[in-house]
């Protein structure tokens, strides 16, 4: 598959659970502040990855298993939205990216704090 189909692909993947995720009734996912980060649909187009981060607190086993029961509605939407000759089966990752950036923003202001507290040496 060419690298743009992929792209246009995992973009709409994308958009669509981003829409789809406000219509889930499950408690367990509903709860929580959740948004969708970016999708990886597989070469073959038979296994999809979406991506997702958690906004506050929330209890991590159970919206996994929120999004796991959720997986089947999510699929048979993406069906309905996007015309492809399969619909992938869909596994749910928690993106961790935006929680390192704010480790590493932090370790960097740390390290600029430090700096500025010693004189410089030459």
């Amino acid at each position: 598959m060419a690298g743009y189909r992929k792209n246009k692909i995992d973009g709409a993947f994308t958009e669509e659970c981003a829409r789809i995720i406000r219509e889930v009734k499950d408690p367990r996912v509903s709860g929580a502040m959740i948004s969708i980060t970016g999708s990886d649909v597989s070469a073959d187009l038979k296994y999809a990855k979406i991506y997702y981060s958690v906004y506050g607190e929330c209890d991590e086993k159970e919206l996994k298993k929120g999004l796991k029961s959720a997986a089947p509605f999510f699929r048979s939407r993406l069906a309905e939205t996007i015309n492809l000759r399969q619909t992938p089966e869909i596994t749910f990752v928690r993106d961790e990216g935006m929680k390192r950036g704010a480790e590493i923003s932090a370790l960097i202001k740390k390290i600029e704090e430090e700096r500025e507290k010693t004189p410089d040496e030459q």
